[in-house]
């Protein structure tokens, strides 16, 4: 049975209702928040330290969120949005916020985040990593095509909706993937090939996916159909050959699911090469349509420099890599530890790793397919093997819980952790403090004028700490 709120507590508030209200903070997802009679008010696109007028559009148990009307005191971080359709397009949302107060506020959001869920008064939390020109980095573009006053578009989906919003350009992308999509939709137009209507479940085309290789310049373009055919396909192939000649291949991949995940199970390819070839610092990667790789590669390499340093690592250390992906982060630390072992559930990755391995003569390094609750300890008890330093890059969820178990039967001397997702970071860190010292918490800004900050944490066993 719940207590009732006391009258000096209780926030009667009601939809449609309007407020005036001065913004505290930033939330993760880059909404200002406010409070309303101690209760939490979210305002999209308000900024902290503005008063503001807003009018209330959803309440719940604890907390409501409200329209932004008018701004009566402004922020001195408050800029104009540079991109067109920003206010439509659910791709960014902190392009009102100039980049400096952006990379304090992430920094802000991790200090936060440790103190409500770790319970740590003054987390080592340094300033945020960012970049020297935080626009043009990413590269890789999935825009949906879908039809609109009876023309073809490419674009995302509006923030909370299902509207297409047509991008004929877009400030976050490297150049050359807004060139392949817009030349892609012509092409598609011209032809009259389909885009796929998902209410109708009629058309051909879902969604062009773009990838450009920032060092070698190498790019693909894919075509994620709804049907195993697309007609005038060579017509097709050859226009995107003529007119976008840095193409090294094109790949199809089929979907035929009522599902928002872009790629289906099945990819060939209908011309050229089946990936193109990156690098990323001294390492070498085959991309294939759907091998993951990180998508702001300035700042991936920063990233994986904070993890280096956190590692701290001589040349004589095992290091496990757990959710290792394709192995990038392994990779990165195998020059500098004696082993690199990584573990990962999903096999497709695992053999992506493995090549990547072979493809940099890391004869170190090995990958297992598994779960790392079950092979860390498994190999700690029949091997007798045990790591001097564990790094973990979970998805956005966290740590498994099992995992956070195995983590401190095993008792590696460190643990790197890196994260995207601070408010799970530091509940995972609630439970491991016991045993382990929080040394340094690194933000890094792998996604600017978003609300997404990626953390690099160095945790050591307390008992060898000096």
């Amino acid at each position: 049975m719940k207590t009732p709120l006391s009258k000096n507590e209780e926030a009667n508030i009601r939809v449609g209702q309007q407020m005036t209200l001065t913004i505290k903070s930033l939330g993760i997802n880059g909404e200002g928040i406010g409070y309303f009679k101690r209760k939490i008010v979210f305002v999209d696109k308000a900024l902290p330290g503005e008063v503001i007028h807003a009018e209330v559009t959803e309440v719940r148990e604890r907390y409501a969120t409200a329209r932004l009307l008018r701004i009566v005191e402004r922020s001195a971080a408050r800029t104009t949005p540079p991109c067109p359709v920003y206010a439509e397009c659910g791709g960014c949302s902190l392009q009102h916020m100039d980049y400096q107060a952006q990379l304090a506020s992430k920094q802000e959001i991790v200090v936060e985040s440790l103190r409500k869920y770790a319970k740590l008064d003054n987390p080592p939390v340094a300033p945020t990593i960012g970049m020297d020109h935080p626009w043009g980095y990413r590269n890789k573009a999935q825009f949906q095509v879908g039809k609109q006053n009876g023309k073809l578009v490419a674009g995302l989906y509006q923030a909370g909706s299902h509207k297409l919003v047509g991008l004929e350009s877009c400030q976050v992308q490297h150049e050359a993937t807004t060139k392949i999509v817009q030349a892609t939709r012509d092409i598609l137009e011209e032809l009259r090939i389909p885009a796929y209507d998902e209410r109708k479940r009629t058309g051909v085309v879902r969604t062009i996916v773009a990838r450009v290789a920032f060092v070698t310049g190498e790019a693909q373009v894919t075509l994620v159909t709804a049907t195993p055919d697309i007609p005038r396909v060579k017509e097709l192939i050859l226009e995107l050959r003529t007119r976008l000649p840095e193409l090294i291949g094109i790949s199809q991949n089929v979907n035929a699911q009522k599902t928002s995940v872009v790629f289906g199970d099945k990819t060939v390819t209908l011309w050229g090469k089946p990936s193109i070839a990156e690098k990323l610092g001294e390492l070498s990667f085959d991309l294939s349509a759907r091998a993951f790789f990180q998508l702001n590669p300035e700042q991936t390499k920063k990233l994986y420099d904070q993890v280096k340093q956190a590692a701290g690592l001589t040349g004589t250390e095992l290091v496990l890599d757990l959710y290792c992906g394709t192995g990038t982060i392994g990779l990165w630390l195998a020059p500098y530890a004696r082993e690199v072992r990584g573990i990962e559930l999903i096999p497709e990755a695992v053999e992506d790793a493995r090549r990547n391995a072979a493809r940099n003569g890391a004869a170190n390094a090995s990958f297992h397919v598994g779960r790392a609750e079950v092979l860390m300890p498994k190999w700690a008890k029949q091997q007798g093997i045990r790591p001097d330093v564990v790094v973990v890059d979970p998805p956005r969820t966290g740590l498994d819980d099992a995992l956070i178990r195995s983590l401190l039967q095993v008792k590696p001397k460190k643990i790197v952790y890196v994260s995207c997702n601070p408010s799970t970071l530091a509940k995972d860190m609630a439970r491991m403090l016991g045993t382990y010292e929080l040394v340094s918490v690194q933000p890094v800004d792998m996604f600017p004028h978003t609300a997404h900050v990626e953390v690099t944490v160095r945790l050591e066993r307390k008992d060898t700490v000096q």
